[in-house]
Order: C-alpha cells, then structure tokens, then sequence
C-alpha cells in the first residue's frame, strides 16, 4: 500500500455534548425516547438481504420499569444460524475484494450517521432498553463507538502502510488479507459502543461476520443495524442473530469455516469457547483467531499521600457510575488508615447526594441494573455481608424490585483482605473497602496483586512519585489499564487502548492497531527484477 497514495480524514475524538438543562441535544433525546418508550418494536433476525421473523420471540423491557415492554425479538433456530454462514461466506469473496478505502467509506458514513441525524435515538434506545443516564449513554453509544468507527479507519491505513524494506533488485510487500472463513463476534450488553465495535473491527478489515448481541442489548443492537445498512454495508457482511446462546455458539464452532471469535463477556463463557475450540480444532481449515476481553475485579489503592477528595471521588464515579456494570467499574479499594475518616465521611456525603431512579429524570445518577438475575445476585452478596463478623455494611444496602431493578449504591467495609467481596465479580453498585496500616503500603501492594484473578483495570492515588514508581512497578500485571490519580474507568479510543490479562481477557486492547491485526493474515510477496539463471555461487569458485 502506497503510503499517502489516499488521504483519508485524520481521526479526532468525538466531542461530548452536556445535556445541560434548555439544551438542544437534551430536548433531541426527550424526544427520542418519548416517541421510543411506547414504539413496541419487532427486530428480526438480520441473516444477507432478508429479515426473518422466526415467531418465536422473546419481549424486551427496561430494567427501571420491568414490567413495560418495549419491543419484541426473534430468535433463531439451528437452520438460521447455518443460513447465516452460508450468506457470510457467500458475501466474502466480494467484500474481502473490495478496495479497502471504499470499505473506509462506509464505517466513516456510518460514525457521521451516528454524530448526527441517529445521535439521539441511539442515545434514548441505550438509556430506555439498558438503562443509562442521558450521559453515560452519550459518551458510550455516541462518542465511543463514532470513535471506534472513525479511529479503526485511521488504524488500517497505517497497518497496510506498514511495509518491508525492499531492493533495487526486488520488491517486498505485504498484503494484510482478512481471515479465511467468517468471524463470530459476541457482545455485551452494558456498552452499545462495544456491541458495534465488536463485528464492524472485523468487517472493516474485509472480514464477514456472525454477531450475536446479548438479549438484554438488542433494543440498541437492532438501530446499530440500520444504521450499518443505511450508510452501505453490503448485505451479508454482517450478519445480526438472536436466540439459545449454546445453540447458536455450538452450531458456529462446529463449522470448518469458522476463522475467529471476537468476545467481551463472562469470564466463564469465554472458557468453555475456548475450550469449545479446542476440541473442534481439527475441523478448521485455519488457526482460529481467539480475542476476548472478560471480566474485572478492579481497584483502587489509596497512598497515605494522597488527597482524601480525589479518592473519595474515583470510588463514587468508579465504583457507581452506570451501577457499576462496566467492566473496569471500580469494586475493591484499599484506604490507609489515616485517610479512612476523611475518606467515610466524604463518601457518605456524596452517596447521600445521589438520586436513584429512571434515566428519564435527568438528575438521576443511579439507574437500575440489567435484569432480576443480577439484581437477586447482588442481593444475596448484600444480605451475607450484613451478617459476616468480617464485613459490615456501611452505606446503602438497601433494594427494591417492584418496579425496576434499583440496587443502592452499597459501600461495605471489611476487616478480611480476601473476604469473598475484594475476590467475586459482582458486576453491580457494590464497592469493598479494606482499610490498611500506613506503614503497610509495600504488603498492600502485593496485596492487590495476589488477591483477584483478574487483571483488568486499576488505580493508585498518591502525591508521592516514589509510591507511584512503587506501585506501577508492583502492579504491571495487576491491570492492562492503569491509572494514576484517576479512576479506573472511562478509557478513551485513541487514548487509552483497552482490555487485560489474566482472568481478564487476551488483552488484544480495542481501539487500537493491535486489535485490528488481530483480523487479518497477512502474505508476504517478493518480486525479483533479473531472475538467476545459474544454480552456481561465487563461492563455488569455477
């Protein structure tokens, strides 16, 4: 690829608007969702040209009113998914063909479709179907993923730039090729930007694509599609389809055309893929690529030297922005002692100050969590810590199910570094704290280290370079996304690529080149001038 031969437009974060009270994009998103709380949508299953309505279907409601039905999907059943393959793989030769700038055009269209005429309908599916507040809706399913779609075309041109040393004798080049077979992208459902980044990173690269969002996401996932169909994605580049998770998962890994998965969920369901793989690997006409990003018990780690305020606010944003349901939520904090009482009591202030309730009323900072299996999960968690001798809630504990999933922002304090709260992934507005000797900053450190099988994200607080040294160092494996002096979330495309190891994932970091060679097979060709004519070197002698 001739380096310059295309200029195509140099990526810039998407600015994030303020929803402040009288603005045009908080009138634009009253609207939206006003008109979208009672549409009662139908989403198909998207398999090529067709959208298939299998009547077997499943109702969608918001989390923050359970018992209001948004919408209706159809699930698919083994013939869909196998028809889904075919219609990828049929859709392959032309799309891996096609030039990569008009592959570009049509991701660029599609993040300015995004900024623009679908910024407040995207923004209100994300707030109605899971639950976000106008803002955190804006800054994942408007400007992460017009980031990711804009940022990955600016990444491939510079991977295909990339290109070997060459000769006046010959010339070496490299074509990034996509996979040989489909893709099989499985998204989450607590970002709508990773739900859109999952499949099209793939297809940008020219591969076509399996993607199965999660049930409780499809509300949003079904607008990501028309919004990919609108801005000229082939048919049967990207394929959406819903229904039994180890069906469709079991049908996919048995194909020998299956090429690589690309993965943000439970820790638990990407080992049994992976294993799924494994057994299956003799099927496949090609090394699977295997990329995943999974869970998190991420932390927080406060030096004697830093600030009481500034700890105080990464553990409220950290730990309760979007009810802690991001993976990188802050959810085990270590406090030294002498910072403990500062600490309390300015978190017992701001958790008194948070209202609760739906992403409608826009003074809410708290929504409700996902479903009733997370909500009865993080209950449970409450309920035993009120009576361990070892943990004791201090703030919030309180829950109510009646209308919507509403857990209170929880802060319990533990006297056990390992109690089952600083280990278990809970995935809701739950926060451990564990409060430690100021002369034990070196064991708490290896503390933080030793105690989850995670290593997602993280954070240290100090006004002391040495203890920050100490603790990058101590830490390098602890967290693929390390913060200083800043909560442990709110990674931005461009800034801070994303994703972790152990427990956590491949670590194959989103938003990043890495990511994007993770989608291609490259070939290398050699082009010798003047071809040799004899078998005879020098050396040889006559």
């Amino acid at each position: 690829m001739l380096k310059g031969f295309f200029h195509v437009p140099k990526a810039v974060n998407e600015p994030v608007k303020s929803y402040a009270p009288n603005s045009p994009e908080r009138a634009a998103v009253d609207a939206a969702y006003a008109a979208m709380w009672n549409s009662k949508i139908d989403v198909p299953l998207y398999i090529g040209s067709e959208e298939i309505r299998t009547g077997d279907t499943k109702t969608m409601s918001a989390p923050h009113d359970h018992k209001h039905i948004v919408g209706t999907y159809h699930q698919a059943q083994k013939s869909h998914i196998e028809t889904a393959i075919a219609t990828a793989l049929h859709a392959r030769t032309a799309w891996a063909n096609m030039a990569w700038e008009q592959r570009a055009g049509i991701f660029l269209k599609a993040a300015e479709l995004l900024a623009g005429p679908y910024r407040a309908k995207i923004n209100a599916a994300t707030m109605i179907a899971q639950s976000k507040t106008v803002y955190q809706a804006e800054i994942d399913a408007s400007c992460e993923l017009i980031d990711f779609l804009r940022f990955n075309v600016q990444f491939m041109t510079q991977i295909y730039n990339e290109q070997p040393k060459s000769n006046s004798d010959m010339w070496n080049r490299v074509e990034y090729r996509p996979l040989e077979g489909f893709v099989y992208a499985i998204t989450p459902f607590n970002f709508t930007a990773i739900a859109g980044n999952l499949p099209t990173s793939a297809a940008l690269m020219g591969n076509v694509v399996v993607w199965k969002p999660a049930a409780t996401q499809v509300y949003s996932a079904n607008l990501l599609m028309q919004i990919f169909k609108e801005a000229g994605l082939p048919d049967g580049v990207i394929n959406m389809v819903m229904g039994d998770s180890g069906m469709i998962t079991e049908t996919l890994l048995a194909s020998p055309d299956f090429a690589g998965v690309h993965f943000t969920g439970s820790t638990g369901v990407f080992n049994d893929i992976w294993a799924k793989i494994g057994t299956n690997i003799s099927k496949y006409k090609t090394y699977p690529r295997i990329v995943g990003e999974t869970g998190g018990k991420d932390f927080i780690i406060a030096h004697p030297s830093a600030n009481p305020k500034q700890v105080t606010t990464g553990i409220a944003r950290g730990a309760f922005e979007y009810q802690g349901q991001k993976c990188s939520a802050a959810s085990r904090v270590y406090v030294p002692q002498s910072l403990w009482p500062a600490v309390k009591e300015q978190l017992e202030a701001d958790l008194k100050s948070m209202k609760m309730g739906s992403p409608e009323d826009m003074s809410n900072f708290i929504t409700a969590v996902i479903s009733e299996g997370s909500f009865d999960k993080l209950a449970k968690f409450i309920d035993q810590a009120k009576k361990d001798t070892d943990a004791e809630v201090i703030i919030g504990g309180n829950y109510d199910k009646s209308k919507g999933y509403f857990i209170e922002p929880t802060v319990i304090l533990t006297t056990n570094p390992k109690y089952t709260t600083m280990e278990t992934e809970l995935f809701g507005p739950v926060v451990t704290i564990y409060v430690y000797e100021d002369t034990k900053w070196a064991e708490t450190l290896k503390l933080v280290d030793t105690t989850s099988e995670y290593a997602l994200t993280g954070a240290v607080f100090s006004q002391d370079r040495y203890a920050i040294e100490e603790a990058t160092i101590a830490l390098q494996n602890a967290a693929g996304n390390f913060y200083i002096n800043d909560k442990p979330t709110g990674a931005v495309v461009g800034m801070q690529p994303f994703g972790g190891a152990r427990g956590s994932g491949t670590n194959d970091k989103a938003g990043s080149m890495q990511n994007l060679l993770r989608w291609t097979s490259a070939r290398t060709i050699k082009e010798t001038f003047v071809t040799p004519i004899d078998y005879r070197y020098p050396f040889l002698g006559e």
